[in-house]
């Protein structure tokens, strides 16, 4: 893919080009939350989302911007699971045949629902080289459109809606703290804040065991990581910087933190604690952020949280709750 350019104004027609489809998720205040965390909290859950997760926007976008053709010939990707079950529910809606490429390891909710939803279902390596060639494979037998879950302009600025609700819900909000896993969410989500409000803070967070991005700053470029590593976090594998978030993030995104196994299982508790949320490890990294002191902030600051999806086995997020052992998939 080539350069990336994905400005204020693609993100608010994303907006008008959405908004008949989604859930408009609130804005929570957290208050039970502010000690532990040292400043105000405040929570945007997108597993209030209608396929439980923020991929329903970005996906949205993509495909309503598909011509007729397009649409009728069909769509693929591949997914850890929420974006996947995104595209799936979009087919279904707008009866646009869709295909995915689902890591054969992934959450059995997430596979069930694309599945429910009418999605060819194709289980594959977890290895992201792999399911992408198989990816290329069948759009080269089928003529499908690839709808990236990070990589694609469209995808990004329907994920940057969510920051135009943020504003217009709390307009003084100081920081605003969002999972990395591709790149995709925050890259959007910080183009319309700086491009709005450049003095309101972004932060990234991303597993440790996950880490490319905060590895690429360091580096100084793009870079892939080898580790071996497994996280609880499935939904934010990250062995390399996207191409084209790589230069928003660092161009938009101010600081970029990486937690650990533990501080994650924490703070998936303290979600569900505090907020009377349900919450899948991927989204609880920011408030891990805070629970372990990785982000630096004060007791008058307004912080919003994104807490992305909560599409988990039930069952394996009761393990967390109890203080059990949780097996890591990535």
């Amino acid at each position: 893919m080539g350069k990336a350019i994905v400005t204020l104004q693609d993100i608010q027609e994303a907006a008008r080009r959405i908004q008949p489809y989604i859930h408009r998720t609130p804005l929570l205040r957290a208050e039970s939350l502010d000690e532990n965390l040292g400043c105000q909290t405040y929570v945007k859950p997108e597993m209030l989302q209608i396929t439980g997760a923020f991929k329903l926007r970005g996906a949205l976008n993509k495909i309503l911007s598909l011509s007729p053709e397009e649409q009728q010939r069909g769509i693929i990707t591949s997914s850890s699971g929420n974006h996947a079950q995104a595209c799936a529910y979009i087919g279904r809606l707008l009866r646009v045949p869709v295909t995915v490429i689902i890591p054969e390891d992934a959450p059995t909710l997430k596979i069930k629902n694309a599945t429910a939803m009418g999605a060819r279902v194709i289980l594959w390596d977890r290895s992201y080289a792999g399911r992408w060639e198989k990816v290329h494979q069948e759009v080269a037998e089928h003529g499908y459109t690839i709808v990236h879950p990070y990589e694609d302009p469209l995808v990004m600025a329907g994920q940057g809606t969510m920051a135009l609700e943020i504003l217009n819900d709390l307009s003084d909000v100081n920081t605003i703290v969002v999972p990395i896993g591709g790149g995709g969410l925050i890259s959007g989500i910080s183009t319309a804040i700086k491009q709005f409000r450049p003095d309101i803070r972004v932060v990234g967070v991303q597993a440790a065991a996950s880490d490319a991005y905060c590895q690429s700053r360091i580096a100084g470029k793009r870079i892939a990581i080898s580790s071996e590593i497994s996280t609880v976090a499935d939904g934010l594998s990250c062995r390399q910087a996207g191409e084209n978030p790589y230069p928003i993030i660092e161009k938009n995104v101010d600081e970029l933190v990486s937690v650990e196994e533990q501080d994650i299982l924490e703070a998936v508790r303290a979600v569900a604690n505090h907020c009377k949320l349900i919450a899948e490890p991927s989204s609880c990294v920011g408030i891990a952020a805070l629970l372990s002191k990785r982000i630096s902030v004060t007791s008058e600051e307004k912080v919003c949280h994104i807490l992305t999806s909560g599409n988990w086995n039930l069952d394996r997020i009761g393990k967390i709750f109890l203080g059990e052992s949780v097996e890591s998939v990535i």
